[in-house]
């Protein structure tokens, strides 16, 4: 099994910075790679849909609002990997400043282990990249 982090310093509120992510249905409001999401089975799945129009469908697995933390499986993507789930977490550094974390293990299936990290860790960075432009930080 595969891991990846990235995690991302920021100049606003964990609170704040939850209140945007936290929704199991948010994406497509920081995320610019995800511009739909559409929820199902009570809220705990998801499909999303990419620039490209592929779908993903990812399933909710964890929540808890006081730690500002989630975690998701894959159902369905255009991904190489099997047996994937991530955890997106904000913690709280500072008054006023906050850290987000967003790591994510996996099985490679039809890439190499050092593609699959790749791909991911880049999903993560411009994601959080995203999310800090969204919040004007």
């Amino acid at each position: 099994m595969a891991t990846t982090t990235a995690t991302l310093d920021i100049p606003v509120p964990a609170e704040r910075v939850w209140d945007l992510i936290g929704g199991f249905d948010s994406l497509p409001d920081w995320l610019p790679y995800i511009p739909q999401s559409t929820l199902s089975e009570g809220g705990r799945v998801r499909s999303l849909t990419n620039e490209e129009g592929e779908v993903i469908v990812e399933r909710l697995e964890a929540f808890d609002n006081q730690a500002r933390s989630y975690s998701y499986s894959i159902l369905k993507a255009p991904f190489p990997v099997t047996g994937y789930r991530s955890t997106l977490t904000v913690h709280e550094v500072s008054d006023g400043h906050s850290r987000v974390e967003w790591t994510g293990s996996f099985t490679p299936a039809g890439a190499s282990e050092e593609e699959v990290i790749a791909l991911f860790h880049g999903i993560y960075t411009d994601g959080l990249a995203a999310l800090k432009k969204t919040l004007g930080a």
